[in-house]
C-alpha cells in the first residue's frame, strides 16, 4: 500500500503544486471547453486565455503577499 500512496501524492505534488487555486482553476478551464464543444463551438481559445488569467492572479497573489 505504501506504493501506491507515494504514487498518488507524488501526482497530487504534479498536478496541484503550490497553488490548488491554479489547479482547479484550470480543471474548470478543460470543463468549460468540453461543454462548448459539446454545443458545437470551437473551443480553443478557452485554455490559453484560462490559463494567462490564472497565471496573472496567481503572480498578483504572489507579489501582494511578499510585498
Amino acid at each position: 500500500m505504501s506504493y501506491l500512496r507515494s504514487f498518488v501524492l507524488f501526482w497530487w505534488d504534479f498536478i496541484v503544486g503550490d497553488d490548488w487555486r491554479l489547479a482547479a482553476g484550470v480543471v474548470l478551464a478543460l470543463g468549460l471547453c468540453e461543454v462548448l464543444v459539446h454545443h458545437g463551438v470551437a473551443a480553443w481559445w478557452v485554455l490559453p486565455a484560462a490559463v494567462a488569467v490564472r497565471l496573472a492572479v496567481s503572480l498578483r497573489r504572489a507579489t501582494r503577499a511578499n510585498g
